[in-house]
């Protein structure tokens, strides 16, 4: 086996942390956000990993980004793409990569388009992958070095919104982010983890969390308030109440069924801040906060599937998986 990764966010720690993997780095350079240098990045990547797969010869390659489909269609060998997306809103990669790839695994629940004859669906999210109770159980350890976790404490999250799908969108301001400080630091912590600079008076609640040890933080924490899709999803899936707060707010199909479904968190959209900040209180003076989110969330398990262990069985049984009803006890049908 062989993992190729770029330089994205925290990627190159996450993967060199595991000594054991077989993995490539591939170069890019990168000068600002413009759609020169995106495209700059976007070529070295696909010469890189044409490059790498050329010398590895696999029988199969799978992965997230679209560069997987179209080295594949130039190099004969089947590729697998893995998307959580709803394909309008990433049709960009979507109408660009999505046609040269073999297959596409992604939740059952989101929207498809004209992809859907190639998409191999699951019960479940991307984010039980790794976050699934079989594979993840939170050392307080782990979070009692970086916080007090001996009181309440509550995480704050800013992402950069830079990638191409962001585009117009909104989060958290400095406006409302000091709103919220202001209301939670009477009941507890606040630690904020940033993508993006913050401003002085936010400086003093920044908190830097290794990635490794990012969820075990997180999954004692009172709640997670974010503009990121992911870490919402994240804390959603653990069992941390979350409140999602962007443009992107009844969009996303997997978000929208852990908000609207399974009441895990909930969306606003930044055209109603007083709307946070009520929730925010509301969330703040539940009693039967942590109890009752335990019970959704245990619902919400026995409805979906360990991801990772699908993915295995499918990668380990392919092509024949395709053919193959997947069963969680054995794997097998």
């Amino acid at each position: 086996m062989l993992i190729l990764y770029n330089e994205k966010d925290v990627l190159e720690h996450l993967v060199t942390t595991e000594t054991s993997f077989n993995a490539i780095k591939i170069k890019t350079t990168k000068v600002g956000n413009s759609f020169t240098s995106l495209l700059r990045q976007f070529i070295q990547k696909n010469i890189g990993t044409y490059k790498a797969l050329k010398k590895f010869n696999p029988d199969l390659v799978l992965g997230t980004p679209i560069l997987v489909s179209i080295i594949g269609f130039f190099l004969r060998y089947k590729s697998i793409i893995v998307n959580e997306d709803d394909f309008d809103i990433v049709k960009l990669t979507a109408n660009f990569g999505y046609p040269f790839a073999s297959h596409i695994i992604c939740p059952e629940i989101i929207r498809k388009g004209k992809f859907e004859k190639k998409c191999i669906t699951y019960q479940g999210y991307h984010e039980l992958a790794y976050l699934h109770p079989d594979h993840f159980i939170p050392n307080a350890d782990v979070a009692a070095s970086y916080v007090e976790i001996d009181k309440p404490y509550f995480l704050i999250r800013f992402a950069k919104l830079t990638a191409h799908h962001d585009v117009n969108i909104r989060g958290i301001d400095s406006e409302i982010a000091a709103k919220l400080i202001e209301k939670l630091k009477h009941n507890g912590n606040v630690y904020i983890t940033s993508e993006r600079p913050l401003e002085n008076e936010f400086e003093k609640y920044r908190i830097d969390i290794d990635p490794i040890d990012m969820h075990h933080v997180m999954a004692l924490s009172t709640l997670y308030i974010g503009d990121s899709q992911t870490m919402a999803a994240e804390a959603g899936v653990i069992g941390v109440p979350f409140i999602r707060y962007n443009d992107f707010v009844g969009r996303i199909s997997y978000l929208d069924e852990l908000e609207n479904k399974y009441k895990l968190g909930y969306g606003i959209k930044p055209d109603s801040p007083q709307k946070l900040i009520k929730k925010t209180d509301e969330l703040l003076n539940d009693p039967n906060l942590k109890n009752n989110q335990a019970s959704k969330r245990d619902r919400m398990l026995r409805e979906k599937i360990n991801v990772a262990n699908f993915l295995v069985w499918f990668v380990d049984n392919y092509p024949g998986s395709l053919e193959m009803e997947y069963n969680s006890d054995n794997r097998e049908s």
